[in-house]
C-alpha cells in the first residue's frame, strides 16, 4: 500500500461507538409485506412469468427517499449504494489505488453492511475501461447451476409450481458464486495495490461492528422465513423477542471477519477450496429448507469470464454494455437503437411527456419481447446478438413501434435471423427478483470501473455461512424446461449461468472518451432504469443526477409502468386513453454512476435508496461520522 496520503490508514483507526437510536423502522408508511410478497398472501403458487404479479414486486423495498445532490471532482470518484463502503473505496483511490482496487474494497464492505443486496456470496458484472490503452474489458462472475443440482425444486409434489419465497430458501436455489473469482481476474488485470489490504477496512469493522441502518432495519420488519434460518436469524434479530435489530444496534461479525483474513491472505482460492469451501458446501446440502447438490468441485471448478464487448453506435454516442448470460446490455442497447431508428424523434419530446413516455415505452415493449424469447447463456445456447443489434433489423422493427390509441397487447419477438426456426414465439417465466447493488469508481489515471452485483431476493437463500448470505440466482432460470414442446432458452442445466437483467453501462463520446459510466439495481426494471437515464442525458440534455431523480416510466412487455408522482397524474390519464393499462409502482432503484464533463467528475446518486459518491473533497477519515449522518438523515 502506498504512503500517498495516510487517508485509509487513518479510516482505520477510526473507532465505531455504540449508536442506538430507537427501534423505528423508518417504513415511510409502506407495507412491505406488499412489496416483498410474504408466502401465502402476495406470492401466486405458480409459475412466474415476465408479466405476472410477481415480478411487479419490487426485490428491495423502498423504504425513503432523501435529497441528493451532485458531488464534483477532479482526481477519483467513487459511488457506491452505502456511504461507508463508497468512502471506504475513496480511500483506495486517495492512496494510489486503480478503479478496480476500489471497487473491491467497497464491495467487500457492501458485504458486510449491505447485506441483504450484495456480496462474496453472490455474483455480478464488470466493465473496466482503462485509461492508458483505451481498451474495455468486460467481466462474467455469475453464478452457475451445480453439476449435480436440478430445476425440480420449484415443483411441489402435486405438480403444481411452489410459491416464490418457499422456492428461494434454503440450499437448492444457491448457485456457485462468482463475484471473487471475478474480482480476483480483474484485478489480475487492473490492479495497482495489493489483494490483501483491500480486505483491511471491512475485516475491521466487522470484527469492531456496525450500527444498522434505517434501510436494513426496514427490509428486516418483513424478510419471509429469514428469522427462521440459523445463523441468519439469531444474527440480524432478538433471539428473545424474534423482532429485528432496532436503528442503531451495533453488529459484530467476527465469523465475517474470519472468512475475509483468509481470502486476502490466500486470495479467491480460499473461498473455492479448503476449509471455507467445506462449510459452504455443508451449509447448502444441510440446509434445513430445500437442501441442495452444490459440490466442493462445483466450488474449484468455477471459473470468472472475460467477455466479448458488446456496444452499439446511438447518436453520435458508443454505447458499451454486459453481453449474456445478461440480457442488460443486450435490452438496453436495443431500446436505444429503436428509439433512435424510430420515425417520431424522442429529441423532440418533452422530457417525461406523454409522447416522450410513449416512445419509450413502445421501443421497450418491442426490445423485451425478443429479450424474453432470445436471451441466455451464450456458452449453451445460440444466441443472434449480432442480427439483434444490427441496423437493418433495428429500422425494420422500429416500424412495427404501435401509436395508435387500440387497446395494447404484448408483442411478439421478432425474427432477426430471417430463419424459421427462430420464429416461435416460446418466452420464459423467469421471475428474476434481483436483490442488488452498482457500484462505479474513477481513479487518478482516469480508468474507469463500473459493476453490478448480486445475491437475487433481499437476503438471499437466507442461508448465511462465514459470515455471509448466500445467492439465491437458480430461480432466475425459466421455471418451465419447454413450452410448446419446444426447449426454453433460458431453462436449468447443470453448470449454465442464469439470464440476468444486471446492466452495468459505459457511454463513450465522439473523441472516444468515457462520457457516462453507470448501472442500478432492481430486478427486469434495471434495463428500463439504465435505458431511460442514458436516454434523458443525451437526448434531453439532463444531468446525470436529474435524470436519476426524476419520475420512472417503462414497459416490460405489458402494463405501462410509472412511478408513483403527482405531476405525472395526468400522463397517466392520457396514455390510458391512447389503449395501455397503467400501473404505479413504487420504484426502489438505486441507479448511480459518475458523468465526464470538461474533464471534471459528476456524480449521480440515487435518492431512493442510501448511497453516496465521494470524490477528493468530501472523503472522511471518520466511519463513525459516516454512520451516525446515514442513520440521521435517513
Amino acid at each position: 500500500m502506498t504512503a500517498r496520503s495516510g487517508t485509509l490508514s487513518s479510516l482505520l483507526r477510526a473507532g465505531f461507538g455504540l449508536i442506538v437510536l430507537g427501534g423505528g423502522s423508518m417504513l415511510g408508511g409502506l407495507a412491505l409485506q406488499a412489496l416483498l410478497g410474504v408466502p401465502g398472501d402476495d406470492m401466486p403458487n405458480q409459475a412466474p412469468s415476465p408479466n405476472s404479479a410477481i415480478e411487479g414486486i419490487a426485490p428491495e423495498a423502498l423504504i425513503s427517499r432523501s435529497e441528493t445532490k451532485a458531488v464534483t471532482a477532479q482526481d477519483y470518484m467513487m459511488v457506491a449504494a452505502h456511504p461507508v463502503a463508497a468512502q471506504i473505496g475513496a480511500a483506495i483511490l486517495d492512496d494510489g489505488g486503480s478503479a478496480v482496487d476500489a471497487i473491491i474494497a467497497a464491495q467487500i464492505a457492501l458485504t458486510l453492511v449491505e447485506p441483504q443486496s450484495s456480496g462474496i456470496g453472490g455474483g455480478g458484472f464488470l466493465l473496466v475501461w482503462d485509461a492508458e490503452t483505451g481498451g474495455l474489458t468486460s467481466y462474467d462472475g455469475r453464478e452457475t447451476a451445480p453439476a449435480l443440482g436440478s430445476g425440480d425444486y420449484v415443483m411441489q409434489q402435486d405438480g403444481a409450481f411452489r410459491p416464490f419465497m418457499e422456492a428461494v430458501t434454503g440450499g437448492a436455489s444457491v448457485g456457485v458464486p462468482g463475484l471473487l473469482r471475478m474480482l480476483e481476474l480483474a484485478h489480475q488485470d487492473h490492479g495497482t495495490l495489493p489483494w490483501g489490504p483491500l480486505f483491511t477496512p471491512t475485516i475491521q469493522l466487522a470484527e469492531n461492528g456496525f450500527p444498522i441502518s434505517p434501510r436494513l432495519n426496514g427490509l428486516l420488519q418483513n424478510a419471509p422465513y429469514l428469522k427462521d434460518m440459523e445463523p441468519a436469524g439469531s444474527y440480524f434479530y432478538d433471539t428473545a423477542t424474534g423482532a429485528a435489530h432496532p436503528v442503531g444496534t451495533i453488529l459484530r461479525n467476527p465469523d465475517l471477519a474470519r472468512s475475509l483474513q483468509a481470502i486476502a491472505t490466500g486470495g479467491a482460492d480460499a473461498f473455492y477450496t479448503g476449509p471455507l469451501a467445506e462449510e459452504i458446501v455443508s451449509a447448502v446440502q444441510n440446509a434445513s429448507r430445500n437442501p441442495g447438490a452444490l459440490s466442493l468441485t462445483d466450488l474449484a471448478n468455477y471459473s470468472a469470464k472475460r467477455r466479448d464487448n458488446l456496444c452499439l453506435t446511438y447518436r453520435v454516442y458508443q454505447v458499451c454494455g454486459m453481453a449474456p448470460p445478461s440480457s442488460g446490455g443486450s435490452t438496453v442497447l436495443q431500446i436505444l437503437g429503436l428509439m433512435e431508428n424510430s420515425d417520431r424523434d424522442i429529441r423532440q419530446a418533452e422530457p417525461h411527456s406523454t409522447d416522450g413516455i410513449q416512445i419509450f415505452g413502445e421501443a421497450m415493449r418491442l426490445a423485451f419481447a425478443d429479450r424474453d424469447r432470445f436471451l441466455a447463456d451464450t456458452d449453451f445456447v445460440s444466441v443472434p446478438l449480432k442480427e439483434m443489434l444490427s441496423p437493418a433489423y433495428l429500422v425494420r422493427r422500429a416500424r412495427t413501434m404501435d401509436f395508435s390509441h387500440a387497446p395494447k397487447v404484448p408483442r411478439e419477438a421478432g425474427n432477426p435471423t430471417n430463419d424459421q426456426a427462430f420464429l416461435p414465439d416460446i418466452l420464459d417465466d423467469s421471475p428474476e427478483l434481483p436483490s442488488t447493488s452498482h457500484l462505479v469508481a474513477v481513479d487518478r489515471t482516469g480508468s474507469v470501473a463500473t459493476m453490478t452485483s448480486s445475491i437475487e431476493t433481499g437476503f438471499g437463500s437466507r442461508v448465511m455461512v462465514g459470515g455471509f448470505l448466500l445467492n439465491n440466482q437458480l430461480t432466475d432460470f425459466a421455471w418451465s424446461d419447454v413450452k410448446g414442446g419446444l426447449p426454453i432458452a433460458n431453462r436449468y442445466e447443470p453448470n449454465k449461468r442464469p439470464r440476468s437483467s444486471m446492466a452495468p453501462t459505459l457511454v463513450f463520446g465522439p473523441d472516444g472518451q468515457p462520457r457516462l459510466a453507470l448501472g442500478s439495481p432492481g430486478g427486469s426494471r434495471i434495463i428500463g432504469y439504465v435505458a431511460k437515464t442514458v436516454m434523458a442525458v443525451l437526448d434531453w440534455d439532463m444531468s446525470l443526477q436529474r435524470a436519476i431523480e426524476t419520475p420512472h416510466f417503462q414497459n416490460r412487455n405489458g402494463a405501462m409502468e410509472i412511478e408513483e408522482a403527482p405531476n405525472l397524474d395526468g400522463i397517466a390519464a392520457t396514455l390510458t386513453a391512447r389503449g395501455y393499462d397503467i400501473q404505479r409502482p413504487a420504484m426502489a432503484s438505486g441507479l448511480h454512476g459518475v458523468e465526464f464533463i470538461g474533464g471534471q467528475y459528476i456524480s449521480g446518486v440515487d435518492p431512493r435508496r442510501e448511497g453516496l459518491a465521494v470524490g477528493e473533497a468530501n472523503l472522511s477519515p471518520n466511519l463513525d461520522q459516516v454512520f451516525e449522518t446515514l442513520i440521521t438523515k435517513h
